[in-house]
């Protein structure tokens, strides 16, 4: 009697991302188990991140610190960009090269935590127990923000709004809104400068200002256990309370990032986004880590430093770095899946401190070597290794045994890669491996005559490549991976065709 065959197609392996929350054997196929290195790309397909592309040439002048830890890119009234970065407990301007900036006289730095902002030509430099600094016009020569002797507060939270700079988060009063005169962000004792205690407005007793944002005209102040939202930000004398969200906070200031349309931000319960419409008082708080939460939460549990994220348009991902852990999250924002989560992958073995988006779409990363650009498929000279998992295969027949016969992975791109066919049974981490090489011919694509040119163009574009490996062994589940090294080449896959012949009941 001829033995039953079964097949699992799976269009776009990994077109929903991470699930780690979920009961494995029960999840979609479209889940991944494992997305390392991996982003979700504009056609669905799980895919290669980008290299990191080493601009600095020299990292003497980080010294044996972390590396860079902050960068900022000011661009000044007459279009002139200046990319300020933190490393070592020193300022610096220049990507290429790190050119130390002038400090006031007797000004000591002891962290490297800073929140830059650009408010009215002038670059704000905050961090706690710090006497804030200015630049003005991007210039390499800071001065201690003050207006007639009286300095800014020592904040390590400052937000640049309606008008005016605001700061909170001040050793020993973490409390105290603190806001600048109105266009003079160097005057925070005269005018129209002021401060809100916020001891009595606080939901749940005491909390303390993590961050602050704008968004839809209102300023939302972030606390660790709730969050504020003012309406009438223009006139703080006299801004309203608007609304109150209890129970959700955020727990990093850097982790905050506005989509244009969204602010998403990390909270002690996962990462989430604020989509709501204040005006009908709906507090629709998304979960939008739920796939991957408890993971997540583990890693930022443990993490020893400090937490920063960037957000890239032109790349439609939200970044999430945990340098102890060398790990970075991947939120995909082109849309959320079903249950309002958001499209997870993560990055692996670049211990990345801080990132940023220019001006022009660029996508800055700091590490130890200093500024890296978002760009190519190489990490500075080095190739990296771009891992995808399924979650386990059942086949629809959990009580049966299954023999995997053949892997098909559908590749596309990575002109002559190595790539590792993995399948192990029964839960196993222990994978059976079968290396494959991707094809170097190219797939030509071919140019169409318009109106009256009768000359057709060709370009030799891209590689769609079928690597076909032969399956051993048998279990009740199957989980089948694929590891690709990328030097060089982008690569995606396409589609995962597998068989499996059904044996006896177990």
């Amino acid at each position: 009697m001829a033995q039953e065959r079964q097949n699992i197609y799976i269009a776009a392996p990994g077109f929903k991302g991470l699930n780690t929350a979920d009961s494995p054997i029960i999840q979609d196929p479209a889940f991944a188990s494992i997305a390392e290195n991996t982003v979700i790309d504009k056609f669905g397909r799980i895919a290669a991140r980008k290299g990191l592309k080493k601009l600095t040439s020299s990292a003497t002048p980080l010294g044996s610190s972390l590396g860079t830890e902050t960068i900022f890119e000011f661009v000044a009234r007459d279009g002139v960009k200046t990319v300020f970065s933190t490393g070592n407990n020193k300022i610096f301007t220049g990507t290429s090269a790190l050119a130390e900036v002038t400090l006031p006289g007797g000004y000591t730095i002891t962290d490297n935590n800073w929140k830059i902002i650009t408010f009215n030509n002038q670059a704000y430099f905050f961090q706690r127990s710090h006497a804030s600094l200015e630049s003005a016009a991007g210039s390499t020569t800071l001065v201690e923000t003050s207006d007639s002797g009286n300095a800014a507060p020592a904040a390590n939270e400052a937000l640049a709004a309606f008008g005016r700079v605001w700061a909170g988060d001040v050793a020993g009063n973490k409390y105290t809104l603190y806001w600048s005169d109105l266009l003079d962000g160097s005057n925070w004792h005269s005018g129209t400068s002021g401060s809100l205690d916020l001891t009595t407005v606080w939901p749940e007793g005491y909390d303390e200002i993590v961050a602050l944002a704008e968004f839809n005209d209102f300023l939302v102040i972030f606390g660790k256990r709730s969050i504020l939202v003012y309406s009438g930000a223009n006139s703080p004398a006299t801004m309203a309370l608007s609304d109150v969200i209890t129970n959700i906070g955020c727990i990093e200031r850097d982790s905050v990032q506005s989509t244009g349309t969204d602010l998403i931000f990390l909270s002690s319960t996962g990462v989430r986004s604020l989509g709501r419409v204040i005006q009908e008082k709906s507090n629709p708080i998304g979960d939008v880590s739920k796939n991957v939460k408890d993971t997540l939460m583990e890693s930022v549990t443990a993490e020893a430093l400090n937490i920063k994220s960037v957000y890239s348009p032109e790349e439609s991902f939200y970044l999430l770095f945990l340098p102890t852990s060398t790990e970075v999250y991947v939120f995909d924002t082109r849309g959320t899946l079903e249950d309002g989560s958001y499209r997870a992958t993560e990055w692996v073995g670049n211990k990345i401190l801080c990132g940023e988006r220019a001006s022009d779409g660029t996508l800055y990363l700091g590490n130890a070597k200093g500024i890296n650009e978002y760009s190519g498929y190489v990490d500075d000279t080095s190739s990296y290794t771009m891992k995808y998992f399924t979650n386990p295969l059942a086949f629809g027949q959990p009580s049966k045994l299954k023999m995997l016969k053949e892997l098909s992975f559908t590749v596309i791109g990575g002109s002559g890669a190595t790539v590792v066919g993995n399948w192990g049974y029964d839960y196993t981490q222990a994978y059976t491996k079968q290396a494959a090489t991707i094809a170097t011919s190219l797939i030509a694509e071919y140019g169409v005559s318009e109106y009256n040119v009768s000359t057709s163009e060709y370009s030799a574009s891209i590689i769609i490549d079928v690597a076909k490996i032969k399956a051993t062994g048998s279990g009740t589940v199957a989980t089948i991976g694929v590891e690709a090294t990328i030097d060089g080449n982008a690569l995606s896959l396409q589609e995962l065709n597998t068989e499996a012949i059904i044996g006896r009941l177990v």
